[in-house]
């Protein structure tokens, strides 16, 4: 045999394998990860030429780690046997689909998987010559889910009153029945028909207030196995700015000596003045200021007023970048003040019981008169008598 004449049958080869992979092709999910104890999908299409194909007679076959009838058969669609594995075809053959269905997947599932269709004379094994084969692996636990924050400026921590966007997604299985995204302050969300195949997204939108710093939100990815959940979680913990908040139990009590406190919390971390008419007040003989830092973000200050002040009002200011928040105390009376209102109390019960006594005293001399002149009336009355 000359160069010339093998060239040909060589080309000729080449020629009749395009001619076959044309009529027989395969599309394959090529490498699915599966979770224990639940069920998997592989995703196939097939081309062949219709002439082979009919609804009766179609027959689809999985090989596992290997091509050989015998040695490596593990399902039919058709006769089902003891030692192949549960499942079925979703597709229908005769439409060239073999998306099949295994429930009940445990280790003896990992591995190489070859699809053969029979039908009357056609008996064909699909292999990597002719398109591809699934790889399928076996985990004991689902993949961790995925959490990350979205907010309108670029930085770490988010301003109080700005929109927030936390996003938890998550890989999800060729499984059956299909895993659902839980959030730690939403009900459910199922994951839809249409993307059980494609990543699980779930976004949890609210507009950051100071109650939300250093709130940890949750995402929870959950598979239902048979009698029980397999569950992977991730979280994130907000980080808000925001302006000071001045505690409603901030207060002041005393009498002789008054000692006022106030509560404030704020991100970043506030400081706290008081002011007394307006201005500053700073530890001096007639005022007592300590400060006690809770945390980082909260700040608690307590004041002292002797008895030399006669100032009736008092602020509780706190502040930091974000801004200012203030409160007004109304204090008692001062000694010196309490002595002028108790004098002036004396001197006004004082006038009332004279006026009382006056009063007394002209009741009492009218009702003397009026008994005198009753008197002198009836000795008039009787001496009259006794001259008729």
């Amino acid at each position: 045999m000359d160069i010339r004449t093998a060239e040909k049958i060589i080309l000729l080869i080449f020629l009749l394998k395009g001619v076959c992979c044309r009529d027989f092709s395969i599309s394959l999910t090529e490498k699915i990860e599966a979770l224990s104890g639940s069920s998997v999908i592989i995703k196939c299409t097939f081309e062949i030429k219709d002439k082979y194909l009919t609804e009766s007679n179609a027959t689809g076959f999985w090989l596992k780690d290997g091509t050989d009838q015998t040695k490596n058969r593990v399902f039919n669609s058709r006769d089902s046997k003891p030692d192949h594995f549960k499942g079925k075809i979703n597709g229908k053959l005769h439409e060239k689909s073999c998306t099949t269905i295994f429930y009940d997947v445990s280790s003896n599932h990992a591995g190489k998987y070859y699809f053969r269709i029979e039908s009357g004379t056609l008996k064909y094994t699909y292999t990597e010559t002719t398109g591809n084969i699934s790889t399928i692996n076996v985990i004991e636990s689902p993949p961790k889910p995925t959490v990350k924050l979205y907010v309108v400026q670029d930085q770490e921590e988010v301003l109080e009153g700005s929109s927030v966007s936390l996003r938890c997604s998550a890989e999800t299985l060729c499984s059956s029945p299909p895993p659902t995204l839980t959030w730690s302050s939403t009900p459910r969300i199922p994951l839809s028909e249409s993307s059980r195949q494609q990543e699980l997204i779930s976004d949890l939108n609210f507009t950051a207030a100071h109650r939300h710093h250093r709130i940890t939100f949750t995402c929870t990815i959950t598979y239902q196995i048979l009698d029980k959940n397999k569950t992977a979680q991730d979280n994130i913990t907000l980080h808000v700015q925001y302006a000071p908040k001045i505690s409603l139990s901030s207060s002041c009590n005393g009498t002789d000596v008054i000692e006022c406190f106030c509560e404030v919390h704020g991100n970043p971390s506030p400081e706290l003045e008081w002011h007394l008419s307006g201005r500053p007040v700073t530890n001096s003989s007639d005022t007592f200021i300590s400060e006690e830092r809770l945390s980082s973000t909260v700040l608690r200050s307590s004041i002292t007023l002797h008895q030399s002040l006669t100032n009736t009002s008092l602020q509780c200011v706190g502040n930091n970048t974000r801004g200012t928040e203030r409160k007004l105390f109304q204090l008692n009376l001062s000694p010196l003040q309490c002595t002028e209102y108790q004098q002036v109390t004396v001197s006004l019960l004082i006038i009332l019981m004279l006026i009382l006594v006056l009063y007394a005293l002209t009741v009492g001399l009218g009702i003397y008169k009026i008994r005198q002149l009753s008197t002198k009336l009836k000795v008039s009355l009787l001496c009259y008598k006794a001259w008729m």
